[in-house]
């Protein structure tokens, strides 16, 4: 088993393995910028388990249909940056974790927005390459009885 961070070079990280799956991080980053819902799709098996922050609660793989019309929501590319996002391999199978910002003008706010977010994911090879298998992400809230997002946290 072994580990590597985002960002990290492919001599660091000891393993192509790791340097594939972060690509498959960076990827999501591009496809964000670029608001290409297909790019966006590209990383995930096709029933992949997918805990994110729209309801319901869980969505059986991506709906590029779906990533098409959040995108359209958006006055200007979003920006979908990992930090800290660790990477650890096992044979066939590994798990990521770290942080997410997320950034851009949504058309319904009229100004820009840029929150963080917690994000673990899941990778499995299939037929030779990696896919993400499932993807959790969550934004903590304060418990103070209000349920207010905490959108001003920063790791």
């Amino acid at each position: 088993m072994s580990s590597a961070t985002l960002n990290a070079s492919v001599s660091q990280s000891g393993s192509m393995d790791e340097a594939e799956i972060l690509a498959l991080v960076a990827a999501l980053h591009n496809a964000h910028l670029e608001k290409s819902p297909e790019g966006i799709a590209a990383p995930f098996a096709p029933h992949a388990v997918i805990f994110d922050l729209e309801p319901p609660l869980s969505h059986d793989g991506i709906s590029v249909e779906r990533k098409r019309k959040w995108l359209e929501g958006w006055d200007t590319p979003l920006e979908l940056i990992a930090q800290d996002f660790k990477v650890t391999v096992s044979g066939d199978h590994a798990y990521g974790y770290g942080y997410l910002r997320l950034s851009g003008t949504p058309k319904a706010a009229g100004r820009p927005i840029s929150f963080w977010m917690r994000a673990t994911m899941c990778f499995q090879r299939i037929n030779g390459a990696w896919r993400i298998v499932h993807e959790h992400t969550s934004v903590p809230f304060y418990m103070d009885g209000s349920l207010r997002p905490a959108f001003d946290l920063q790791p």
